[in-house]
């Protein structure tokens, strides 16, 4: 038996056909189905990776009785929060408004056009958690919406207007450092000193904000330098960290990073992959580097199509009694897995792997965690610190080999179009900056797919074949089609990163007030209609900042001044809400360094001699692979002049053959004939920024 969704694209759809409910997928026809009947719409948003969506759709949704009172009295909808990320941003700021919380399942009731008049997100189906009964809810939504249509009118009007206030997010304001000085400090309030990262309990990574404190702290403020060593270092020992396989999960539940929430998400690797690059591009950490190659394993091995594209994540579980149980071991499996007791021994004291383990439903279950450093162990057990290397190593391989044995928790498929350009462009960057040539290599190839199967490649849908006119989707391929320009010097990249912004500017910019809408259009269903202007990190990075960030390294790398213009618009529209955003508005904030500080240029001139291509390939890969505050990098032949700054077409028409330029703002080094002085004079612009 199989209901409306056996049809559905979405994976999480799909894993509903099953359920007894007569579930409608977005659209018109549910909400004419439930004005033709009067009814009101139960409106359920949640993911393939969401541990309590699968709990609740076993608990209720598949219960025979329950389905026969929603059927007989509501309007159902699904809807897979991944595939109409416009749906669930407006849903859960409206239910967070009437409730002060949200998360999925996402669990609304609607009115028959669309406006919400209550909700809340899971409901067991007993009383239980301290949550209501969902049957006693849905007995009392009914008997409200029947008995009571002026209250329930009322109750979605407010709701309605609080909406509206909450989705524009702008708040103009003059653009200085002054600003940049008040959000760091706000940043660091935040700071767990003990821990890293930022915050309590549960604790996310906001790699953007890492990646901001990156461009401060090489501008000159050290201090900074422990707050990112901290968060580095502390989510790569923690159990959020993927041990075995590599990557990272969701969140943790706890402040050390022990306990994770066990999905991983394509968004969330590919920000943490820049992160670790970027981080040992800076510092020159190797153990940073280990942690960005293994989420570059794990996205190969995972998530990876080798036509190009990456699937959108892996849940947590295998069955609704699951939690991580696919990550996590008890002493007894770890020592049947690992075999030699030498190995185990290190491999327990390593992880912290004993018969009291850190999972509340299964307590001898263990999570993954670095607990003790191997000298430490080496030191304890009389042996050398390369031997108990070599144990764990073995340990490690035990593990990984049992592990391989288990049910597979379910890997999403779908490609959205913004988190691939998220990968694709995190893996260009890291590919250069780790030497992998996997990951340039397949980000580029994922880039050309995107650009080959839309019939425009300046107007991309979120999937291939899906909706279109999300701004995310848009400025994150601008983005990574930068990143790829830089890393080859191939100017088409560079063009169809304009022409998707352009577009942009086209589409959806807001005429009245500036800043750029979220939709292209404002039509559609229910509370679609209204316009959002985001600028908060939530967790992906804000479109609006990736677009100022963009249009910031095309007004460097063109020179053309409706870049700077629309960088500095964009900046000035949410610059008065800047100090007050801290890590949720960290991609907005490093949009507003480059706005209110001089860039970095880094420039290749390839000469036309023979052998002068390997020369420039060595100065090429020496620019990407390091790190400075608001750095561009260009590659180009011999009188290809245009687009460069002026004080680089000065000198590079005073000579022939390979040279590299190094320049911030209109200050230049001295130009670069040959890799040694090359790298000495990346050396010597890294001093003077730092």
């Amino acid at each position: 038996m199989s209901n409306r969704l056996g049809s559905a694209a979405s994976a999480y759809l799909q894993s509903a056909a099953h359920q007894p409910i007569h579930w409608y997928s977005w659209g018109a026809d549910a909400f004419s189905a439930a004005q033709r009947e009067n009814r009101p719409v139960l409106l359920d948003i949640g993911a393939v990776w969401c541990h309590w969506c699968h709990v609740m759709d076993g608990e209720s949704y598949e219960d025979p009785r329950l389905a026969e009172f929603l059927n007989q009295n509501f309007v159902c909808i699904k809807v897979d929060r991944d595939e109409r990320p416009d749906v669930d941003t407006r849903y859960q700021r409206a239910v967070q408004a009437m409730t002060g919380q949200g998360g999925w399942p996402l669990t609304a009731f609607l009115l028959p056009d669309g406006q919400v008049f209550y909700g809340g997100t899971y409901f067991p189906p007993d009383g239980k958690y301290g949550r209501p009964g969902f049957r006693a809810v849905l007995e009392q939504v009914l008997n409200v919406y029947r008995n009571q249509p002026e209250k329930v009118g009322q109750q979605a009007v407010a709701i309605q207007r609080v909406l509206a206030e909450q989705l524009d997010e702008a708040g103009p304001g003059e653009v200085g450092p002054a600003q940049l000085t008040a959000a760091t400090e706000r940043i660091a309030r935040l700071f767990d000193f003990r821990n890293g990262g930022f915050g309590t309990q549960p604790k996310f990574p906001h790699p953007a904000a890492v990646a901001y404190l990156l461009h401060r702290w090489h501008d000159g403020d050290t201090a900074l330098g422990e707050m990112i060593e901290r968060t580095l270092d502390g989510m790569a020992r923690g159990g959020i960290h993927d041990q075995l396989a590599g990557g990272f999960h969701r969140y943790s539940v706890d402040a050390r990073w022990v306990v994770p929430h066990f999905e991983k998400m394509s968004y969330d690797n590919a920000e943490l992959l820049k992160a670790y690059a970027d981080g040992y591009a800076a510092f020159g950490h190797e153990r940073w580097a280990r942690v960005a190659r293994g989420i570059i394993a794990w996205i190969r091995e995972v998530l990876a199509d080798p036509l190009g594209g990456y699937g959108a994540s892996q849940d947590a579980d295998v069955g609704l009694e699951d939690d991580g149980d696919y990550f996590t071991w008890t002493l007894e499996e770890a020592t049947a897995a690992i075999g030699d007791p030498r190995a185990l021994e290190v491999t327990a004291a390593y992880y912290d792997i004993g018969t009291a383990g850190e999972m509340h439903h299964h307590p001898a279950k263990n999570v993954l965690f670095v607990a003790e450093p191997l000298e430490a162990i080496s030191r304890r057990m009389g042996i050398s610190e390369a031997e108990a290397a070599r144990l764990l190593s073995t340990g490690e391989e035990g593990l990984r080999a049992a592990r391989a044995a288990r049910q597979v928790p379910v890997i999403d498929r779908a490609r959205y179009t913004n988190w691939n350009g998220m990968l694709a462009g995190a893996l260009i960057r890291s590919g250069r900056v780790l030497q992998e040539p996997w990951a340039l290599d397949h980000g580029l190839l994922t880039l050309g797919r995107i650009r080959s199967e839309h019939p425009d490649p300046a107007a991309l849908s979120h999937s291939t074949g899906g909706m279109n006119g999300l701004l995310d989707d848009q400025v994150q391929v601008a983005l990574a089609a930068i990143e790829a320009y830089e890393a080859t010097g191939q100017q088409e990249w560079l063009r169809w990163s304009e022409s998707l912004l352009d577009r942009v500017w086209r589409d959806y910019l807001d005429p009245e007030h500036g800043g750029l809408f979220d939709t292209s259009a404002a039509g559609g269903e229910g509370l679609l209609p209204t316009r959002a202007r985001p600028v908060q990190d939530t967790p992906t990075p804000s479109p609006n900042g990736v677009a100022a960030l963009a249009s910031a390294r095309l007004a460097e790398l063109t020179q053309a001044p409706r870049w700077a213009e629309r960088r500095d618009a964009l900046v000035r529209v949410f610059a008065g809400v800047a100090p007050e955003l801290g890590v949720f508005g960290a991609t907005f904030l490093l949009a507003l360094d480059w706005a209110v500080s001089s860039a970095a240029h880094l420039v290749i001139v390839e000469g036309n001699e023979a052998g002068h291509a390997e020369r420039a390939d060595s100065m090429h890969r020496a620019a990407l692979g390091r790190f400075l505050s608001r750095r561009v990098v260009q590659r180009v032949r011999t009188g290809e002049t245009g687009g460069l700054p002026p004080a680089v077409v000065a000198m590079a028409g005073s000579g022939g053959g390979t040279r590299a330029f190094a320049c911030v703002g209109a200050s230049c080094l001295a130009p670069a004939d040959s890799p040694e002085t090359w790298a000495a004079r990346l050396d010597e612009l890294t001093r003077r920024s730092a």
